[in-house]
């Protein structure tokens, strides 16, 4: 019966079968409104997150050191 769902719903077998023991252990939050997740994609969206915070940091370093070369002149 997996094998069937699994063609149908165009996805490896290993995956239905993960998602339905998640499910039954109650590891999955099954909100209407609230798409499933990969892990993949909730990773992706954290290091997102964390390029943008280093990016903003390497730039407020940059432009003090900018400011501090400045000053000696």
């Amino acid at each position: 019966m997996v094998t069937h769902i699994a063609i149908d719903l165009c996805i490896e077998q290993s995956v239905l079968r993960r998602w339905a023991s998640q499910e039954q252990g109650g590891s999955v939050d099954m909100h209407a409104n609230k798409p499933l997740r990969s892990e993949t994609a909730s990773d992706v969206e954290r290091l997102q997150r964390e390029m943008r915070r280093v990016t903003t940091e390497r730039d407020i370093l940059k432009n003090a050191l900018g400011y501090s070369a400045r000053d000696r002149q």
